[in-house]
């Protein structure tokens, strides 16, 4: 997914924190969100975007059948800003986490008293999940 998709969400979802969370839909009436972030994957990197020198089928097809953002900019040029900026709308000036630095558990997490997309998404009647770094 190109980075500047991944930003465009980040400050639309992040956007919702000033506005009163909606009340729970059905949850037949709600899309399943499935997003993925890859560090350091360009979205010249996948086929659907263009690239044809490495075979990425299963991401291709998941980005025909879902929505694709195209216009995109990352929060920093290092992974945890970056993922920090994306899970709370917040641009690199403000969020907790500003660089890549290591706590005894791996990287330094955010405090539990920022408000993330989760956060967000879980008052709306979602159950949210995340795995990788």
């Amino acid at each position: 997914m190109p980075m500047k998709s991944v930003a465009g969400l980040a400050l639309l979802l992040g956007a919702t924190r000033a506005v009163a969370a909606p009340a729970p839909v059905a949850a037949r009436d709600r899309p399943n969100i499935v997003f993925i972030l890859a560090d350091d994957l360009g979205y010249g990197d996948l086929g659907v975007y263009g690239q044809t020198k490495i075979r990425t089928p299963r991401l291709d097809r998941m980005a025909r059948e879902g929505t694709r953002f195209t216009q995109f900019y990352a929060g920093s040029p290092v992974c945890a800003p970056s993922r920090s900026a994306l899970m709370t709308g917040q641009h690199t000036g403000h969020t907790y986490i500003r660089g890549n630095k290591e706590h005894p558990a791996g990287q330094e997490p955010l405090p539990d008293r920022v408000t993330t997309v989760a956060d967000v998404l879980k008052r709306a009647g979602y159950t949210t999940g995340i795995f990788g770094k």
